[in-house]
Order: C-alpha cells, then sequence, then structure tokens
C-alpha cells in the first residue's frame, strides 16, 4: 500500500478586507498555510515569505524523519532571517509577521511545523482532532485553567498571538511527527474560519462532504454567511492508495492568496536592496539610485562656467536661489501638511446609516470648515433599525478593524434577534402542538379517523451562547 494525498486548496477576502493576507501551498508532499500580519501590504508580504520559502520542500523527497523537522526548521529560520532584512530595508514593514503551519508529507510519515494560530485537524474514523495548539493568550490561559473554552471561543482578545513568525524576534515553531492512515482527512486553516465557525460545524461538514474540493467550497461559505470578518484559506487533503485506491491523488501544485499575487511576487523579487557604495567603474551610486561623478574625473569645466556665471551678475543671482528656497520650502510645508491630514483621514473609519442601512465609512465623521471628509466604504446590508440601542451612530472615527468590529457586533446582535425570534416561535408552535396532540389523543378510533393527528414542530432552532449577553438576557 502507497498512501498520497487528494487536495483542495481555496482563499477568500471575506467582506470585510481591503486584501488577503493569507498565502496558502498545496502539492504533493507539502501543505502550508500562513496568516500575515502588520497592516497595509506588510501582512501580505509576510505571508508570502513564509510560503515562498517552505514550497521547495515538496521537491527535496525527503524521507527521515528527522531531516524533516530539521528541514522545516531550516526553512522557518530562513524566512524569519528574509523579513529581518526587509524590515530593516524598509521601516514601513517593521513589525510584520505571520503565522506558519505545515504538514510535510513522506508516505504515512507526516512532519508539523506550526506557529500561530492557524490550525490543522485530523478527521479520522469521523472524529476531529485539532493537531496544533493555538499560540494566544487565549489558549494560554485555557491551558492553566483560568478560562473556560467555551468562554475563550468568543473573547474579544481570542486572536491576540503570543508567538508568530517575524523579523525582530527568533522563530520558535511547534514541530513534531506524525503517522496518517488510509482514509484520514486533514484541514489547514487560517482563523478567518475558525473565528465564527464552530468546531460542531467543522466536523460536519467534514463528514458530509464527499470531496475535498467541496468541503473546502462549504467551509468557506460558511465562514461567509457568519459575516466573513477576516481572510479565509482552507486546504482539505484526503489520504489515498494510490494502488487500490479509487480516487486518484493529486498532482497539482497550487498556490493562493497573497504568495500567488503579482505584487507579493515583486517585493520578494526586488529583495534584498543592495546598499549605496562604490562601484568598479570609479562612479558611485547616490541615496537616490543615480550616479554620480566624483569631482576632478571631468567636471571641472562645468565648475568654471558657473563660477563666472555668478561674477557676472555681481551676486544679484545668489540672492534669488534663497528666496526662491524659501518659498519653495513653504510651499513644500504646507503641500506637507496637506498631504499628511489628508492620509491621516484616509486612514481613518467610522460606522454610520446610508440608505436605511449600516456602512463603513472610510474618513472621519465630523466637518472640517463647512467640508465633509468621507465616503461609503462598504455596504453590510444591515437594516439601519437593527442597531442596538446602546450603539450611537456614527461612531468615533478609528482604525478599519474597530469599525469591523463594531460591524461584526451588530451583525451578531442581528443574527441573535432573529434567532430568538424563531425560537420563540417554535416554542409557541410546540405549546400549540402538545395541546392539539392532547385533544387528539382523548379522541375516540372512529373519531381519529376522521381527522388527521397534529404535525410536529420539528426541531428546535438553536441560538448561540454569547446572543444572552449580546441581548442583555439573563
Amino acid at each position: 500500500m502507497t498512501l498520497a494525498l487528494h487536495y483542495a486548496l481555496r482563499s477568500d477576502v471575506g467582506l470585510l478586507r481591503e486584501g488577503n493576507e493569507d498565502s496558502a501551498y498545496a502539492g504533493p508532499h507539502l501543505l502550508a498555510i500562513a496568516d500575515g500580519m502588520g497592516g497595509h501590504a506588510a501582512g501580505e508580504v509576510a505571508s508570502a515569505v513564509a510560503i515562498s520559502a517552505i514550497v521547495p520542500l515538496d521537491d527535496r523527497g525527503l524521507s527521515d524523519s528527522h531531516e524533516m523537522l530539521d528541514a522545516l526548521a531550516e526553512v522557518v529560520a530562513a524566512a524569519r532571517e528574509t523579513l529581518h532584512e526587509m524590515s530593516e530595508a524598509d521601516p514601513a514593514t517593521e513589525g510584520m509577521g505571520t503565522t506558519l503551519t505545515a504538514l510535510l508529507w513522506s508516505g504515512a510519515q507526516v512532519a508539523i511545523c506550526h506557529i500561530g494560530d492557524s490550525r490543522a485537524y485530523l478527521l479520522r474514523d469521523e472524529d476531529l482532532y485539532q493537531i496544533t495548539r493555538d499560540h494566544t493568550l487565549i489558549q494560554s490561559l485555557v491551558d492553566e485553567g483560568r478560562l473556560s473554552p467555551a468562554a475563550a471561543a468568543n473573547h474579544p482578545q481570542r486572536s491576540l498571538i503570543m508567538r508568530a513568525l517575524q523579523g525582530s524576534t527568533d522563530a520558535d515553531p511547534d514541530l513534531s511527527m506524525h503517522t496518517a492512515e488510509l482514509g484520514d482527512r486533514y484541514l489547514l486553516c487560517s482563523d478567518g474560519l475558525t473565528d465564527v465557525v464552530t468546531d460542531e460545524a467543522v466536523h460536519q461538514t467534514l463528514v458530509s462532504a464527499q470531496d475535498p474540493a467541496l468541503a473546502v467550497e462549504q467551509l468557506i461559505d460558511q465562514a461567509i454567511k457568519n459575516g466573513g470578518p477576516d481572510n479565509i484559506t482552507c486546504i482539505v487533503a484526503d489520504v489515498v492508495d494510490t494502488v487500490t485506491g479509487t480516487v486518484r491523488p493529486s498532482h497539482d501544485r497550487v498556490l493562493a492568496g497573497a504568495a500567488a499575487h503579482p505584487d507579493a511576487r515583486t517585493s520578494l523579487a526586488s529583495h534584498p536592496i543592495p546598499p549605496a557604495g562604490t562601484r568598479p567603474d570609479g562612479e558611485q551610486a547616490s541615496a537616490n539610485g543615480y550616479r554620480t561623478r566624483h569631482a576632478g574625473d571631468g567636471a571641472g569645466a562645468g565648475a568654471h562656467e558657473d563660477s563666472d556665471f555668478d561674477a557676472e551678475d555681481g551676486g544679484s543671482r545668489r540672492r534669488w536661489p534663497i528666496v526662491t528656497t524659501v518659498l519653495v520650502v513653504l510651499v513644500l510645508l504646507v503641500g506637507g501638511g496637506l498631504l499628511v491630514g489628508w492620509r491621516y483621514i484616509q486612514g481613518q473609519y467610522y460606522v454610520d446609516a446610508d440608505g436605511g442601512q449600516v456602512s463603513i465609512y472610510r474618513g472621519v465623521s465630523q466637518s472640517i470648515a463647512w467640508m465633509h471628509f468621507s465616503s461609503v466604504y462598504k455596504k453590510t446590508g444591515i437594516p439601519f433599525g437593527e442597531v442596538p440601542a446602546t450603539l450611537q451612530l456614527p461612531t468615533d472615527s478609528g482604525t478599519l478593524a474597530q469599525a469591523q468590529q463594531t460591524v461584526t457586533t451588530i451583525q451578531r446582535t442581528w443574527d441573535c434577534k432573529q434567532d430568538t425570534t424563531q425560537q420563540r416561535a417554535w416554542q409557541q408552535r410546540s405549546l400549540t402542538y402538545s395541546s392539539q396532540l392532547k385533544a387528539y389523543d382523548k379522541l375516540s378510533s372512529r373519531a381519529r379517523q376522521r381527522q388527521h393527528k397534529p404535525t410536529a414542530p420539528g426541531p428546535e432552532p438553536t441560538v448561540p451562547a454569547y446572543c444572552a449577553a449580546l441581548l442583555g438576557v439573563g
């Protein structure tokens, strides 16, 4: 028996994110997923660096468990060094980092590499196991017994990562070996799935969906249905027999998310940036990338002409550059101030109503000199009337993440109201059914033949546990 993988990979930007900071790869011997962080394009670059560093292991043909683990550790260290060099070259990317969860295969042997809060699951004999441990503050509190798993599932700080792949800190991934079995199904996913889809729902989908591609599609659709506040990336892989199995193993090498985006590839291709310094041809590279000649290598004539030109004007031309320079500096200061102010405004977001529905606005909610500096960034489809009474719109301007969190709270409150209404309606139908059933049971056999038996109301709709807190119900 020879084991191989039949897999599917998909990544979705979600409903609220501007871009996709997830990166992922699926190949015959390697499955890997990375969730970048750092803002702007930094998160995208960080996840792309991690995936680009690890992809070559798919072709290494490693079979010894020690070699497999060592190779994973070396790749993580190399990615960390690249992130460090990039952040030093571009201060705007300082602090960027990424999660990384990867499975490296050789027959039944699986080397696991994990850092951050992306996850790997195993479905075996219809039982679901999480085979990685989240490197988050909330998970550490659960491990110490200071927080229950139920409370951790909806804790507002559940995404606070304690360990990640960053250029500013030493990379310390969890490395372990695992033995696969025929019929196993593996799931690798970013927290864009697990933050909004319960383990129970994930379990049911992995059991019911026959094909990995269908499972991936259904999981992402569930995350989107539940609000899709983050990027969502999933890899589902089945362990199959290449000799006797009815399902053929996959051979495609698939990149997804930021790692497949041209911008990330360009950033990686242009690194490292060569430092300024003297070139062999006697020319020097200036800080702005242009070449400037040394004094004395043919520049003497030009310098002499400039001196004669100034002397002929009796110094009048030396005063005009001073005035011009002052004016230019003033223009630059004013223009720079306006540019900084505009960039600040464009980096602000708030939540307000637009056409009867809740929307995220880009800009500031306050008017400046009777002028408004904001525009609709994203419509949510949530009716304005569903905004909780405790929330005043428009909200204060803040980061996009804060605006998205506000929308997520409104969405969940709205969903909870609908779920509660459906549950109450079911309870009323259940009471009516019970009374009708009692009356039916009291009828004689002949009378029952002339009357239909009452129809049961069906299963009771469920209301998530967090709804009680959102709706203020004890």
